[in-house]
């Protein structure tokens, strides 16, 4: 069977109002461009560096926001040092309502190396911070959400998430509390290739309705639904970084709008592809203004 291919840009149909929140992590990322990894002893001079908020649920977050044009309500948990007060701030800036739970831990911060060729990898410092079902945050809010998609909680934050419409998550969450939280996902949204992401038929119980495993370039499974190809690009990858995250906001977005799976994975794929064009994972996110008439290896902000 040939893989779904994903539609135009200009094909798919127009978002509708939505309600959409995030319930996840943040992480303070400096990013680090290299010519090539380092090798053991070597010392390398770095093309360019950068530090912004970053890890999953911000990424998926920022990018919900700039489809919709609308302040996308983002449950997260900070440390109470600078880094978190730097990261609520840019994060403001950036589209998001914040519901923050603080804690005494610090910030977690990662390093992100970036090669020629656009790959990253990324070392995590600290541990990551997640808000929790106990937290006084208004989780009331998700029950009237259309869309709500969950990088990180307990068990309990994910059953007060399950009263959206539309619930999507990534496997990152951690299988144990998935399971643990005995909810039915719309749709679970993972790397098929990452050990991280791990997940196999009869992992969860119950099972999402809906399984997509990611591949980079090469496009991604369903499950059910087969194969399903990547956007053709012509320009280079200039870094990788958030463009999975990105593709989980832009399907979790059209799901929770009411399209067809096609059309879902199809914004999913223009959107990921569209992060792959600049450094880091906001500087060419998908935007609403650049829906219409987007040219996968150009500017999609322009």
């Amino acid at each position: 069977m040939a893989p779904l291919e994903p539609l135009p840009l200009a094909a798919l149909p127009a978002l509708p109002p939505l309600a959409l929140a995030v319930v996840g992590h943040v992480e303070m990322v400096s990013f680090i461009g290299v010519e090539h990894l380092p090798a053991a002893g070597e010392i390398l001079h770095a093309i360019d560096f950068f530090e912004c908020p970053a890890g999953g649920g911000a990424v998926v977050a920022v990018q919900m926001a700039r489809l919709t044009g609308r302040r996308v309500p983002f449950f997260t948990a900070l440390g109470q040092d600078e880094a978190g007060r730097r990261a609520a701030s840019e994060l403001e800036a950036l589209g998001l309502e914040l519901h923050i739970a603080w804690r005494e831990a610090p910030t977690r911060r990662g390093i992100t190396f970036i090669d020629a060729g656009g790959e990253r990898t990324i070392t995590v410092i600290g541990e990551r911070l997640m808000p929790m079902g106990v937290d006084g945050l208004p989780w009331d809010r998700l029950g009237r959400a259309d869309g709500v998609f969950v990088t990180a909680t307990d068990a309990c934050g994910l059953r007060l998430a399950r009263r959206a419409r539309v619930l999507a998550a990534t496997p990152r969450l951690r299988l144990p509390v998935l399971n643990a939280a005995g909810v039915t996902l719309d749709a679970l949204i993972g790397s098929a290739t990452d050990p991280g992401e791990a997940y196999r038929t009869g992992d969860l119980d119950p099972a999402p309705r809906l399984w997509i495993g990611t591949e980079a370039e090469k496009g991604g499974v369903l499950t059910p639904g087969g194969r399903y190809a990547a956007v053709r690009r012509q320009a280079p990858v200039l870094d990788a970084y958030g463009a999975g995250d990105s593709f989980a906001a832009g399907v979790t977005t059209a799901l929770a709008a009411g399209w067809s799976l096609r059309e879902a994975i199809s914004l999913g794929a223009h959107c990921g592809a569209a992060c792959l064009d600049g450094r880091g994972p906001y500087a060419a996110q998908l935007q609403r203004k650049g829906m219409e008439g987007h040219t996968d290896g150009g500017d999609p902000s322009a």
